[in-house]
Formats: structure tokens, C-alpha cells, sequence
């Protein structure tokens, strides 16, 4: 699930909910119930108890899950890029209607599309972005580095600007962020190869080593502190980042297995 939040100016009272039930980039098949499963659990009225006038935009469509094998790296490239285009231009519509656009996934590889739209529209209204990352992986792979070629492991590299040329393209502008721009907290199942591609692209990643030192406060604090008022803050939550007691039915085991963060808190 994706949102974005904007600071300074107006506050939004609207908020557009955007089903994409699909799992083409996922390696397991099931994401694709995803949004009607938050819709029958009440994501409407909860948004409503919070002061916000919800609107719900129904669902966008792409292809099926033709289940492909690897090919020159990926998984279901086409269908994924399909899938892609339509979440970006929902999600853009939405931003430039001044409407808080919340994508209901689906898998993570949607984010590539959701997160190019609200990166475009910073551009249009030239404000700095931060990408509030929030998953137990740091879906950083390449091609090269997956062990699978399924692309809901390498959303924020391409993003970022590492990937295939269908998908960097898609908001208009390649690379659509900077790493400098995210901050990803409660990662703790990462690729070796992804963990050192990390690493050299200097992430600010906080994972569950940090938050078990810090606190998660404290941790909060430091991914946000150089957020001025105008920074528009854009939230991308996986659920496998809650503990699986919390929900059983997320992948990574508990506790941390793969620390990835800085050292000695050197944030920027």
C-alpha cells in the first residue's frame, strides 16, 4: 500500500483509494486479493474516522500473471510495464486533482509506477520528495543480483534509475528519484550481492538492528528530520515489515536476519 502525503499548503481533506489486484511481479501468487481484502476490512471507514472524505476509484487493470519464466533477467517484463503505466497515470490523476491518492496492492513492483507519478508531479510543483520506505526487504536487486528475476524485488533500483528501460521511462524522467531521497526502515531479509548495492548507492536504510537499538522513535525521527514543510513525504508500506505474530501471513522470518545499516548512526 502506497500513499502520498503532502506538507505546507492546504491540507487534503480527499483521499481516492486505487485497487491494482495483481501479483505479476511477485515470485508467489495471492497479492492480487489484496485490495478487495482491505476494502472488506474497512479501510473506507477507517480513512472516514480520521477526518478525511474518501472516494473510492475502483480498480485499475492490466494483464494476467502468465507465470513466464526469466528472460534476460526478468520475470513478466511486459506485463509488469502494462501494469505500471496504468497505476502511474491514476495516481498522477488524482495528485493533480489535489486528492491523496492510496494505492491498494497488489505487490511491491506497483510502486514503480505510483511512486514515478508522485515524482513527476514534485517536478510540476518543484518541491523536494521523500520516499518513507517501509518492508522487511530493501527491494534494491538488479538483474544481474536477483535470484529470481521478479521485479517486486527491485522497485526502488529502478527508481533509482537501474533497470530496464520500460520501466525507468514511465514518469517521464529517468532516473524518477535520487537514492539521497529514501529512507527505509525495518528491513531484515536482504540479497548479498543487493546488500552490497546498497551499500555503494549510500541508501539511509534502518533495519531491525536499528530500530531493536534506537527505538523506533528514535529511528522515525532520524529518517525525517531534514523534512522541511514543503517536503512532500511519499509513504510505501509492505506488510512483511510487521512482525509475523502481527500478520501471519507475511514471509521474512522474525527477528532481524540480514543487518544492512550504517554503522555508528551516520545518517545524512
Amino acid at each position: 500500500m502506497t500513499f502520498a502525503l503532502p506538507s505546507g499548503g492546504p491540507a487534503l481533506r480527499t483521499a481516492s483509494l486505487i485497487g491494482a489486484p495483481t501479483d505479476i511481479g511477485a515470485s508467489d501468487r495471492g497479492a492480487s486479493m489484496g485490495p478487495e481484502a482491505l476494502r472488506v476490512a474497512g479501510i473506507h471507514a477507517a480513512l472516514t474516522q480520521r477526518g478525511l472524505d474518501v472516494v473510492d476509484c475502483g480498480n485499475v487493470s492490466g494483464p494476467p500473471n502468465p507465470g513466464l519464466i526469466k528472460v534476460n533477467g526478468y520475470r513478466n517484463l511486459a506485463q509488469v510495464t502494462a501494469w505500471n503505466h496504468e497505476v502511474h497515470d491514476a495516481v498522477y490523476r488524482e495528485l493533480t486533482e489535489h486528492r491523496l491518492p492510496i494505492l491498494l496492492g497488489g505487490d511491491h513492483s506497483l510502486s514503480i509506477g505510483s511512486i514515478s507519478a508522485v515524482a513527476r508531479h514534485c517536478r510540476r510543483e518543484g518541491r523536494p520528495l521523500r520516499v518513507l520506505w517501509l518492508d522487511a526487504h530493501a527491494d534494491f536487486n538488479t538483474r544481474e543480483l536477483s535470484p529470481t528475476g521478479s521485479l517486486h524485488g527491485m522497485p526502488v533500483s529502478c527508481l533509482c534509475g537501474f533497470g530496464p528501460r520500460e520501466l525507468l521511462e514511465i514518469g517521464g524522467v529517468s532516473p524518477a528519484i535520487s537514492p539521497r531521497w529514501v529512507r527505509q526502515v525495518g528491513i531484515r531479509s536482504v540479497d548479498t550481492g543487493e546488500r552490497r548495492f546498497v551499500h555503494e548507492q549510500d541508501l539511509d536504510v534502518f533495519d531491525m538492528r536499528s530500530i531493536d537499538e534506537l527505538g523506533v522513535r528514535r529511528v522515525m525521527e532520524l529518517a525525517l528530520h531534514d523534512m522541511d514543510e514543503d517536503t512532500h513525504l511519499h509513504v510505501s508500506f509492505d506488510v512483511d515489515c510487521l512482525d509475523p505474530e502481527i500478520a501471519p501471513g507475511v514471509g521474512p522470518r522474525w527477528p532481524a536476519v540480514s543487518p544492512i545499516a550504517k554503522r555508528n548512526c551516520a545518517w545524512r
